[in-house]
């Protein structure tokens, strides 16, 4: 029996292949199949910069120069709360990230524990991310986070 994709499905896929841009280093084609043209962030309860909307071209060099600093990351992102209301979604999901620095002495590894709580859009394409907000509850290491460029 074939099995079609259900919204709450490719929303779900969707948050994947938000994790993969980073986790993957895939900084050239996979943004535009996760991101809508502009997109408003707020990471501001880890690196304390303000929410801010930027175009999706200006986000793509700000991701490639945040994660370079870094060998290795891995975002599980589980647990999707998933809200469908016509052509519009959120997306509640359970985050543990962590990131490991090439350092040769002391910790190398920051982790971040929270939560996504993210807007979507229905596009032509397919769903699209409108708005990432991320909600830290727990961090170690959060030091590690100076290694990430600001602004």
């Amino acid at each position: 029996m074939l099995s079609t994709k259900t919204d709450r499905d490719e929303l779900v896929e969707l948050m994947g292949r938000y994790a993969d841009i980073a986790d993957l280093k895939e900084f050239t084609d996979l943004p535009a199949s996760v991101f809508t043209d502009t997109v408003t962030l707020d990471f501001s309860s880890v690196v304390g910069l303000p929410e801010m909307t930027v175009s999706l071209a200006d986000y793509i060099g700000v991701l490639a120069a945040t994660f370079a600093p870094f060998e290795a990351t891995h975002h599980a992102i589980t647990g999707h709360v998933v809200d469908i209301d016509g052509d519009t979604a959120t997306v509640h999901a359970h985050v543990r990230a962590e990131h490991w620095l090439p350092v040769a002495e002391g910790p190398d590894r920051w982790l971040v524990v929270g939560f996504y709580d993210n807007d979507a859009v229905r596009t032509p394409d397919g769903w699209r991310l409108s708005r990432v907000r991320l909600t830290a509850i727990h961090q170690e290491n959060a030091h590690l986070a100076a290694a990430v460029p600001q602004g």
